[in-house]
């Protein structure tokens, strides 16, 4: 039974705009921040975003700051990743990840539960 559901993603022109959803099983799972990771083919993956689950605080990659807003929906168990401002480079595979840590969110090792993954496609 999958524990992390991601959709939303899709093919969508360089500066349009996308918002990925995650909803978390409760049931599974507990967690203290989720966040987003993307893997473009041939590279490694890497931190786009995080959120305190509790708190609500939030960290972004240097890349995608002031374009992407991650957020939750405590009641849905569900986060979110509103992208603007898309960039060819920002094409990738974007997965929802939950950690019960609140430190290093950055880091992938930090996540125990990962999702399937999205793909966003950035072009003309």
């Amino acid at each position: 039974q999958a524990q992390l559901v991601e959709s939303g993603g899709g093919l969508v022109q360089p500066g349009g705009s996308l918002r990925l959803s995650c909803v978390a099983s409760r049931r599974t799972m507990t967690w203290y921040a989720m966040g987003w990771f993307r893997q473009a083919p041939g590279k490694e993956r890497e931190f786009v975003a995080a959120i305190n689950w509790v708190v609500g605080n939030t960290y972004y990659a240097d890349s995608v700051k002031g374009r992407f807003t991650i957020s939750k929906d405590n009641a849905k168990d569900t986060v979110y990743l509103q992208m603007n401002n898309l960039k060819p480079e920002d094409t990738a595979v974007y997965l929802c990840a939950a950690s019960t840590d609140v430190m290093y969110l950055t880091m992938e090792s930090k996540y125990k539960y990962w999702g399937q993954g999205t793909q966003v496609t950035v072009s003309q």
